[in-house]
């Protein structure tokens, strides 16, 4: 597969199910790792993915399911009681309703967390499993020494990995078909990496993978996260994956999906080609500067310039400095949404490819990326 189109999000996850089948479903795909930018519409292809496999009992106000899910809702089982009061018994509680908490603690989740958790952070933690909730604490040292100090508030990077961790810990019982989890027939994942520094995503990433290899369950992750896919992607190509870029083409209202190739996928590519082709259409809107300023920033830093505009090529006629100053204006103005675009004035348009067209001189590029499918 090159490039399908698909009307909607419930049309791709059926898609994506097909190339997945189950654990025994000959000659289908084991993974299928999806690269989305943000506002895309990962998060609702989740839940159509899950959704596609309720199935409602006979005579029954039951219903059945088959995913296993991680994405923004299973983050919104845990809240934070902070004790406002005395600031001291400050805890995460958990939806114990939840059948993503199925038989917690006959299945000693404590040490299959700690395994994973280890690995990131130096706090330690309790579960109170009959009243649903978290407590954590971290040694600390004094004059007199390790001190234990209990009923710390941990923050949102670390609270987002004790969650992760939480659901890694499920995915080791799924792989070891745990009767509690015996339901799961898919994993999904979506966007894990919030919050997290890029020492953390690898870590995180090469874990994942590294617990997903040899498990007959069949696995769909999502990000927008560059490095994490390209990590995941090259971990996992050997393992019958399926590695996908997915976008949304506003005048179509379609959903557009095209194989990565054997190399991984890298958005500063997808960033400039997206740029090149407004430019090229002449369809430019006001949010095509910020992702310029994105590019330019980006490739400013790595060949160590302070400011971005040392990475646009401006013409030695310009003496007064009327265009430069006009476009880091522009540039510097990011309020501008990819969701309320606003298509730029002639002369707008103007400054726009002429900037652009000096950054793909300076900067070589194969042209090749440019020609169209």
């Amino acid at each position: 597969m090159s490039t399908k189109q698909f009307a909607s999000l419930k049309g791709l996850a059926k898609n994506i199910r097909d190339s997945l089948g189950t654990s025994d479903t000959p000659d289908t795909k084991n993974y299928f790792l999806l690269f989305a930018y943000n506002g895309t519409g990962k998060t609702r292809l989740s839940g159509e993915f899950k959704d596609l496999g309720k199935k409602k009992v006979s005579g029954s106000k039951e219903t059945t399911r088959d995913t296993l899910y991680y994405n923004a809702f299973t983050e919104d089982l845990f809240t934070w009681y902070n004790d406002l009061y005395e600031d001291t018994d400050r805890r995460l509680l958990f939806n114990t309703d939840s059948r993503f908490f199925d038989g917690l603690r006959d299945l000693e989740m404590d040490t299959h967390i700690r395994e994973f958790l280890r690995v990131h952070v130096d706090f330690d933690f309790t579960i109170n499993y009959d009243e649903g909730y978290v407590n954590f604490s971290r040694e600390v040292r004094t004059r007199e020494g390790l001190e234990t100090v209990s009923g710390i508030k941990i923050s949102r990077g670390e609270e987002n990995m004790f969650i992760w961790c939480f659901f890694l810990a499920i995915i080791q019982l799924v792989k070891l078909e745990s009767l509690s989890y015996d339901w799961v027939k898919y994993i999904y994942i979506d966007d894990p990496v919030s919050s997290l520094d890029d020492n953390n995503v690898v870590a995180m990433a090469c874990q994942l993978a590294e617990l997903l290899k040899d498990c007959r369950t069949k696995t769909v992750i999502s990000t927008h996260h560059a490095l994490f896919f390209n990590v995941m992607h090259n971990e996992l190509k050997k393992e019958s994956t399926a590695s996908r870029f997915l976008s949304f083409n506003k005048e179509t209202g379609k959903y557009i999906v095209k194989n990565t190739g054997d190399t991984p996928f890298f958005h500063h590519i997808a960033l400039i080609k997206e740029l090149k082709r407004a430019a090229d259409s002449g369809k430019i809107y006001t949010y095509h500067f910020n992702i310029l300023r994105n590019v330019l920033e980006k490739t400013a830093a790595f060949h160590g310039f302070n400011h971005f505009s040392a990475c646009i090529k401006w013409e030695e006629d310009d003496l007064d400095g009327i265009i430069y100053a006009r476009i880091i204006n522009l540039l510097s103005h990011g309020n501008h949404s990819v969701f309320q675009p606003i298509e730029m004035v002639a002369d707008n348009k103007a400054l726009f490819r002429k900037a652009l067209a000096g950054f793909l001189e300076t900067y070589k590029f194969n042209d090749d990326l440019f020609t169209e499918e």
